[in-house]
């Protein structure tokens, strides 16, 4: 960074204070605080003008130098700071650590904060209704570790395992921000390409020693089994650098991360990476498409919508806690009154988990601490609500709350109602709080009436009817006099000021008088903000309680919001067994059913599935017929019903499934020079590698990347190898437009052939999006193209060569057949192609344009028109 330097080559004060923080800092973007504004320099201010849209000057010092200098002022700061981060800087604020007016010289000033996209407080920056996620990977040779911490809410998870389960749970969390170890760049960027802001940190950080003993020094405990989390090195490892990376980025206090958890693998469903792409769980893979996560969150506070992403891309596999939460679902349907008044006090609560990690570092404002009382005051009758439910899961959440009775008190007897945002503003503690401070808020209180009292005893002693009294900040309190008066001033008041028409006068009563009033508004704010500070403190006593409380209404809220929707779509409990099957009576999809046009309904379908009878299904038909939405609506009604919500269909027997692959959809790479076959055949590879006995894959028109053979021999071979894997049979929805694949089905007993039904009205095709069992003889991709508005000499071309190769199947190889084709008679006429066209040419050949009347023509308009649509 260019250094600013005084005409003889030496540095300002205020720059070289400026350039020694800067060096500390040279990844940031510094905001440096100058009076009442931050100011960048250099290639800061560069980027901050870009980025905020703000004036860049330049500031000279003598003839030696120059620097560039962008600023805006102290109080927009929560305007600014978001987009400098949201465009993906770190940022460096630097405050003034001194009083101005208390120092002579320079102002000491240090970085309070370093904001990054992955640790923030500020509501502008963060969202609401997602966690802020900073990850943090180590790279072991084997296996690898990673952890996430929501500094916002004091979340802190570790897990460790291969590239692919990093990857996926890298999916699954999306964080703002990841770090890792300097040596490990390369593989950190392969891995994580450029779809986040990272950050390298020096290599001793992610040594195992240090983080461990960081993360019992930061719990204060002998080691890490209390947590779950001992064994796992590597994700210790990556635990121990997200503390270390608070520490350099000046977040110190940490009180509100309380604990870490495992991510444990054997309790979730696996979903690779691709399939939560392709069942589009919480993003849509189309601008303006809509996720499931849309259709399921209706919930009302922002810890019910963060625990809801974290449900949809977590399902369980434990069918006890599967049940848990149903039961309450189930509870919640049936009795749709106590949940309706469970959420008029749920939508008063807030963001009760970000707020109590505010008291914890002690950035809460007194309009947030009203906030936290206000979730506190509804979270008790919320509490009493569940104790009389009848029911246990309901009265056992109940339990779980802590109604802080004492901080809720406390709060209510000290806070203004109407407290203001800021601290110094003052009016923030209840009168009869302090005796001290009630005395000097009457005396500010009436001094508007002393001053109208003394301007008017003056005014009759003097004779001067003009006289008031007024105030600013050079002089204090004043008299104006005009100058008509000023021979009528007596010889006591001090002349301070000449105007133009007036002369501005001080006596010692009113200079006693300001003293005293300023006194009071500074005795005022010592003693509030004595207060307000020990109320924080206060409630920091609280931060485990309130993040357990936090924890059980994001619950409620959750189970409330998949009741609600249930009710609202008419879905059906699921039951969950212990079975290898999988049965499905009347399914929809949820998010194409709300999509569709009004007056139109889904076609609901069937589907089973187990591994004895009924393993492979191979649905063939029509493209547009509904093929890949049947595949993925099986997939995401198995995915909820394992989330505890109900299901769209009229019943559903869920054996639990503990991996879901899906390869569906085009999810072309060619943008990073990868071929759609390639990609197609990576994720299938990935899928028939990592297969178990309770899967359930999901393969959608395999092999149509490549030449028809190809693709054909590729299908028929994966068809095999799932129904003849040596140990597990995965249960499989295989759609495809290979017809020849039908002949599977008789020599593999567990394969099944179905077809979505379609139906032929004269030349059209009617789309019955209906299952059912038995394969299907044409592809109806002619109709489908002549549907899309393909040129009719295209359609008709398309249709001869389809009738040709279809000739004589068994006694012609398809290259005997390719060379005997019909050459294509460009000269021939639309008309001689069909019948229709001749007779509508001989109609129109015969009528005399010269004789026929307006009315003739439309009739006989009309009746060429019937003749081409029979």
């Amino acid at each position: 960074m260019a250094k600013v330097k005084e005409a003889d080559g030496k540095e300002t004060p205020l720059m070289k204070q400026y350039n020694a923080i800067k060096a500390k800092h040279p990844g940031a973007l510094l905001l440096f605080r100058v009076g009442d504004f931050y100011e960048t320099f250099g290639e800061d201010a560069v980027i901050a003008s870009k980025v905020l849209d703000i004036v860049l000057t330049k500031r000279a010092n003598g003839a030696a130098s120059h620097i560039e200098l962008a600023g805006f002022p102290h109080h927009s700061l929560d305007t600014y700071l978001p987009k400098l981060v949201r465009a993906g800087n770190r940022v460096a604020i630097c405050d003034q650590l001194e009083d101005p007016k208390e120092v002579k010289g320079i102002v000491k000033r240090g970085v309070t904060e370093l904001v990054t996209p992955g640790l923030s407080f500020n509501d502008n920056v963060l969202d609401k209704r997602k966690n802020n996620y900073l990850g943090s990977i180590y790279f072991g040779k084997e296996q690898l570790g990673i952890a996430f911490l929501d500094l916002s809410t004091g979340e802190f998870m570790c897990a460790e395992g291969t590239q692919a389960y990093i990857e996926k749970l890298v999916q699954s969390f999306s964080p703002s921000e990841v770090i890792y170890s300097k040596a490990d760049r390369t593989r950190a960027q392969e891995m994580l390409k450029d779809q986040y802001a990272t950050f390298h940190c020096e290599d001793w950080v992610f040594q195992f020693d240090y983080t461990y003993e960081r993360l019992t020094k930061h719990f204060s405990t002998q080691n890490l089994k209390g947590f779950g989390i001992e064994t796992l090195t590597h994700g210790i490892v990556a635990a121990g650098a997200i503390l270390f990376y608070l520490e350099e980025t000046e977040h110190k206090e940490v009180k509100h991360i309380t604990s870490i958890s495992r991510i444990a693998e054997e309790k979730y469903v696996w979903l690779d990476k691709f399939t939560i792409r392709n069942l589009e769980l919480v993003y849509s893979q189309q601008e303006g498409g809509v996720p499931l996560i849309q259709i399921l969150d209706q919930t009302v506070t922002p810890m019910g919508s963060r625990m809801m992403r974290k449900w949809m891309v977590l399902p369980l596999k434990e069918r006890e806690p599967i049940e848990d939460r149903l039961k309450v679902v189930e509870f919640f349907v049936e009795n749709s009154d106590l949940g309706e008044e469970i959420l008029s006090h749920l939508k008063h609560i807030g963001d009760l988990e970000r707020l109590i990690s505010k008291v914890s570092v002690g950035r809460i404002n007194p309009r947030e601490m009203n906030q936290l009382k206000r979730a506190l005051k509804n979270t008790i009758p919320l509490q009493e609500i569940l104790k009389q439910a009848n029911s246990d899961a309901l009265n056992k959440l109940a339990d779980q709350i802590n109604p802080c009775g004492y901080l809720l008190e406390k709060i209510e007897r000290e806070l203004q109602e109407d407290a203001p945002m800021l601290v110094h503003q003052g009016g923030i503690i209840k009168s009869g709080v302090d005796a001290e401070l009630d005395e000097y808020r009457s005396l500010a209180n009436t001094g508007k009436d002393y001053l109208i009292a003394l301007q008017q005893r003056e005014v009759q002693i003097t004779g001067i009817s003009s006289l008031k009294v007024a105030y600013n900040k050079v002089f204090g309190y004043y008299l104006e006099v005009t100058h008509a008066h000023k021979d009528k001033v007596p010889t006591e008041w001090i002349r301070k000021q000449t105007l133009v028409n007036a002369e501005r006068y001080i006596t010692p009563e009113l200079k006693d008088y300001e003293e005293k009033i300023l006194h009071a508004e500074e005795r005022m704010l010592a003693i509030e903000m004595r207060y307000f500070n020990a109320l924080v403190q206060y409630a920091s006593e609280y931060v485990i309680q309130i993040q357990q409380n936090a924890k059980v209404l994001a619950t409620i809220d959750c189970l409330l919001s998949f009741a609600r929707v249930a009710n609202a779509n008419q879905y059906a409990k699921p039951k969950i067994a212990d079975t290898d099957s999988l049965e499905i009576k009347d399914g929809r999809h949820p998010v194409i059913e709300k999509q569709l046009p009004l007056g139109e309904s889904y076609v609901p379908n069937d589907i089973y599935l187990d591994n004895e009878n009924q393993q492979i299904i191979i649905i063939t038909g029509p493209n547009m017929a509904g093929k890949s939405a049947l595949l993925r609506q099986t997939a995401l009604i198995v995915l909820m019903a394992q989330m505890g919500s109900f299901v769209p269909a009229s019943y559903a027997r869920i054996g639990i499934i503990d991996k879901v692959f899906t390869r569906v959809g085009a999810s072309d790479n060619l943008s990073k020079g990868e071929s759609t076959f390639m990609v197609e055949m990576t994720e299938t590879a990935s899928i028939l590698n990592n297969l178990s006995d309770r899967s359930l894959v999901l393969m959608d028109e395999i092999g149509r990347g490549t030449s028809t053979y190809d693709g054909i021999s590729i299908a028929w071979s994966i068809v095999e190898y799932l129904h003849n894997h040596p140990k597990f049979r995965a249960k499989t929805l295989f759609a495809t437009h290979y017809h020849e694949l039908n002949q599977l089905a008789e020599d593999l007993p567990k394969v099944k052939n179905f077809n979505v039904s379609v139906k032929e009205v004269g030349n059209k095709v009617i789309f019955m999006r209906k299952l059912k069992e038995g394969g299907s003889e044409h592809s109806f991709g002619i109709h489908v193209a002549q549907m899309a508005g393909m040129p009719n000499p295209v359609v008709f071309r398309a249709s001869e060569i389809m009738v040709h190769l279809e000739k004589d199947k068994a006694l012609k190889s398809p290259q005997e057949k390719i060379k005997q084709l019909p050459k294509n008679n460009y000269q021939l006429s639309l008309f001689d192609m069909d019948p229709k066209f001749k007779e509508t040419q001989e109609m129109i050949k015969n009528i005399d344009i010269n004789t026929i009347s307006p009315i003739e023509a439309l009739l006989k308009l009309h009746e060429i028109k019937k003749k081409l649509e029979n």
